[in-house]
């Protein structure tokens, strides 16, 4: 009696276990809507989240599922993750990211890293005001996904996947393109690299060689032309605070104005002291979210180090910061270029580009 038993609870656990994982498809999706906690490390300031989409569990794992989700794109073969690989700090090592019609986009595809703190528009020129317009743009852009979200909404509503969870996310299982941008929105918050060797350096828990620690000095130490002996690379000036960017939009003498090709910032506000800006991006993970600038003409960190050194363009609305080295530039030798650039390394935090919690769940 008692195996007759004991196998009957065996068959009962088979049989539960086999219709959760036909209904759910994915590991993790049967998730209670309880707050989620983000974790920011002990360099980063408490971000400020918008007060209109609480992070709870539930509806982080749909932006995780949404993000991975190959159904928001017109042929189902692309998804946000195409373009945002995880490995590369959720960028795209390409120049330009190929859509679906096998056509470029226009610019590099930005990292997607610390969005919590960042709070002066989204893309290279702020065309998103928020992170959850920003998520849905890619979609419906003819040059990357070339979708439409009433057909990503049809798509997602035919599977029982995304009803389950949207219903654990939001209550109902109506599924609709806010509550879509909600969720990216609220995955890409939690997003958070703050364990380099720099944070730790900062703890007490790593030290510096002395190549990163003279190229900590250099980012830090402002221009100073007339002791150029302690001159620095005046880095900061741009890529200040824990997060390394200011949020703002900037020149940064990339062209002489007759070569200006893309008019920036100045398409958001159309105000022509706006030409050719562009976000000026986190520096945290930098080594590996190659190549550089908002039109990745920059392959290597060496060559970034030698724009700032020596390559600086004048122009109508480049940084006036910037452009006082035009001239004399930063007077780096080739140690503290290396310096500079081993310094840089340091802001790469493996264990963000490798964590589970942000990796496909599918």
């Amino acid at each position: 009696m008692i195996y007759r038993i004991l196998f009957s609870a065996f068959v009962l656990i088979v049989i539960a276990f086999s219709c959760k994982k036909s209904v759910s498809g994915i590991d993790g999706v049967f998730l209670e809507s309880e707050p989620y906690i983000l974790d920011y490390g002990n360099t980063l300031a408490a971000p400020n989240l918008p007060a209109d989409n609480p992070l709870t569990k539930a509806k982080v794992q749909l932006g995780r599922m949404l993000f991975y989700e190959k159904s928001l794109s017109g042929d189902n073969s692309m998804s946000c993750a195409s373009c945002h690989n995880q490995a590369n700090a959720f960028s795209d090592i390409n120049q330009f990211s190929i859509g679906i019609d096998g056509l470029p986009g226009g610019r590099q595809a930005m990292a997607i890293v610390n969005m919590a703190w960042n709070s002066n528009g989204f893309f290279w020129d702020g065309r998103a005001a928020t992170l959850r317009e920003q998520s849905l743009k890619p979609i419906q852009d003819v040059l990357e996904m070339h979708e439409t979200l009433p057909n990503v909404v049809v798509k997602l509503s035919a599977k029982t996947i995304y009803k389950d969870q949207f219903k654990r996310a939001f209550g109902t299982e109506e599924i609709t393109s806010e509550k879509m941008s909600l969720a990216m929105e609220a995955f890409m918050f939690t997003l958070v690299s703050g364990n380099s060797k720099y944070d730790r350096f900062l703890a007490g828990l790593a030290s510096l060689t002395p190549s990163e620690e003279h190229g900590r000095q250099l980012f830090f130490a402002e221009y100073n032309p007339g002791f150029p002996n302690l001159s620095g690379a005046d880095c900061a000036h741009c890529h200040s605070g824990s997060n390394f960017e200011n949020d703002q939009y900037m020149n940064n003498g990339l062209d002489i104005d007759a070569n200006m090709l893309d008019d920036g910032y100045m398409n958001v506000t159309l105000n022509a002291s706006d030409k050719a800006k562009f976000k000026v991006p986190t520096l945290r993970n930098i080594e590996v979210t190659f190549p550089y600038m908002h039109d990745g003409r920059l392959t290597t960190l060496e060559e970034v180090v030698d724009h700032y050194n020596t390559g600086i363009q004048s122009s109508s609305t480049v940084d006036p910061a910037i452009l006082n080295t035009q001239f004399s530039g930063l007077m780096l030798n080739a140690q503290d270029k290396i310096d500079l650039v081993n310094f840089l390394k340091t802001l790469t935090d493996h264990s963000f580009l490798t964590d589970q919690r942000f990796s496909s769940p599918f």
